[in-house]
């Protein structure tokens, strides 16, 4: 252990000094870094099913979840122990990310009913471990949800049960920030589209934004609980049309001073979700980042470190967000260990995080003012051999955590010893 510390420590003060050279300070990048908290989802550990009891599958619900692999959390008590799990294989302080469906329901409580009592499990278990927890409603798998239109339905009855919904989901977020001393985000998609021709988009928006102001009429003090919404560019079941596309809540956002959700997942393939956080922090005070990958769709895979995500985080150190910026998980994959899941998106995260705060901004910034091409895009170059991860397993083990050669195995004892006991 002794030998392994040393080396890691070896290869830390090399490649500091590599850093040195156009002037990067690695510590300041670390300690910049470990105050960044990531908001792990919990629908990762369950594969976005929920507690409720009730039957409902995501079966036309715009959400599709692929795969078997044995271990899943069963109840809140199960995915606590695996999130347990997760976060000890994480480095920094981060919170969890709760759907609506989470809660601990004695009995049958449908959704328009469901109040804070019901997360009272969550926070205490957050509290204990100094966690902040954010929020989401859980507008989907739902037999009120079947017909393709929640927010939107022209159905009065409808519409009113998903609008008593989405208060009560901004009541308990908000009970869950004076609890826990921190602010939840309590985020609001909805599966609201049509899976071919629609004629008339405009009344179906307009019976959107008539819900969202109903909803948004309650306040909240933003110590307890901040507003956001997240677009959709499509989904199964609403491949022709999504009422709540990126340009209608980004309109409503701004025009209402809420938060507006980026989830990765949720453009075009070819469309940079990177280039749209200057343009939009120009003209609101934050934003939230649902970080997932899609692979060919938004298929929610497994985050990885990869060039769009190195490309997002390194433009919100650029434009000296991080503090504007808030940053959640969002993908479920059954067909690996859950718990690794977690854990491997997480980390790519925030290696992408680490290698945007190492990277050499104000030289960049020279060379792109002088109109040198050459140079800077020669210095970008030289950023993608720079030893990040001698970095990043210095940081792993100053945080008391596995490096990234050795977390595995702690996740393949911890299935071998709890997550094979439970089954499919």
């Amino acid at each position: 252990m002794a030998e392994s510390r040393r080396r890691v420590e070896e290869a830390y003060r090399v490649a500091r000094e590599r850093y040195a050279e156009p002037d990067v300070d690695t510590e300041a990048a670390l300690e910049r870094l470990g105050g960044v908290p990531l908001s792990l989802h919990c629908w990762q550990g369950d594969d976005a099913r929920g507690f409720e009891n009730r039957g409902e599958t995501l079966a036309g619900s715009g959400l599709a979840v692929t795969g078997s692999h044995p271990g899943r959390a069963r109840n809140a008590s199960e995915l606590r122990q695996d999130l347990d799990k997760a976060l000890s294989l994480i480095p920094g302080r981060h919170r969890v990310n709760l759907h609506a469906m989470y809660g601990e329901f004695p009995g049958s409580v449908d959704r328009d009913a469901i109040g804070p009592e019901h997360f009272a499990g969550w926070e205490e278990w957050a509290k204990q471990r100094g966690l902040g927890l954010d929020f989401n409603a859980t507008l989907f798998a739902h037999p009120k949800a079947q017909a393709g239109f929640t927010l939107s339905s022209a159905d009065d009855s409808i519409r009113g049960f998903w609008v008593e919904h989405v208060r009560r989901c901004r009541e308990i977020a908000a009970h869950m920030g004076r609890v826990l001393g921190t602010p939840a985000i309590h985020n609001l998609w909805i599966p609201d589209g049509a899976k071919d021709a629609v004629i008339d988009r405009w009344e179906r928006r307009s019976l959107l934004r008539k819900s969202l102001d109903e909803i948004f009429a309650g306040t909240y003090a933003v110590t307890e609980m901040k507003d956001s919404v997240e677009s959709k560019l499509w989904g199964v079941g609403s491949e022709a049309f999504v009422v709540g596309s990126h340009e209608f809540y980004m309109g409503y956002a701004l025009s209402r001073g809420i938060m507006l959700c980026l989830d990765t997942g949720h453009f075009h393939p070819t469309e940079s979700v990177a280039d749209k956080v200057s343009a939009i922090l120009h003209f609101s005070g934050e934003l939230l980042l649902h970080v997932s990958r899609g692979v060919r769709w938004d298929s929610d895979h497994v985050v990885v470190l990869d060039d769009p995500l190195k490309e997002l985080m390194s433009e919100v150190v650029r434009a000296g967000a991080l503090d504007r910026v808030h940053f959640a998980l969002d993908y479920f994959d059954a067909s690996l260990n859950r718990v690794a899941a977690w854990v491997i998106g997480a980390r790519a995260t925030l290696k992408a995080l680490l290698a945007a705060l190492l990277e050499p901004a104000p030289r960049l910034r020279e060379l792109d003012a002088a109109g040198d091409s050459a140079g800077k895009l020669a210095m970008l170059e030289n950023q993608k051999t720079m030893p990040l991860g001698a970095v990043w397993d210095y940081y792993c083990q100053r945080q008391s955590v596995p490096l990234e050669s050795e977390w595995p195995s702690e996740v393949r004892r911890y299935e071998a010893e709890v997550l094979n006991g439970r089954g499919a």
